[in-house]
């Protein structure tokens, strides 16, 4: 499994839209294990175009604080899975907690 997390500053960016990276966290779900990491830097954000860059990643969920909703529309289409309202933290800690079921997560903090 592969999870993409915006990142600007070496942590969770809080406007998906505007990350300057994303990590993408390679894990075994069944070990609640991080196997690998890279950082990729993004094509240049216009409207509709990172969900299918996302997905030709191999990512199968994003973790983010906020999101629009017409992003999300657009991953859900393509089958990827999205969790928002995510704290920024380190992309790495935001995995774990996922994987451990401890990600706590708020609003979206996106209002568009």
């Amino acid at each position: 499994m592969r999870i993409a997390v915006p990142v600007a500053g070496g942590r969770l960016c809080m406007h998906f839209g505007h990350c300057e990276q994303f990590a993408l966290i390679d894990v075994d779900p069944e070990t609640k294990t991080i196997t690998g990491k890279q950082m990729v830097t993004p094509p240049v954000h216009q409207p509709g175009i990172l969900p299918p860059w996302i997905k030709d990643q191999g990512v199968n969920l994003v973790i983010a604080g906020g999101m629009g909703a017409r992003a999300i529309d657009l991953f859900n289409q393509i089958g990827v899975q999205v969790i928002v309202g995510a704290p920024s933290d380190e992309p790495e800690k935001i995995v774990e907690a996922y994987l451990n079921g401890t990600l706590e997560t708020g609003q979206n903090v996106c209002d568009h």
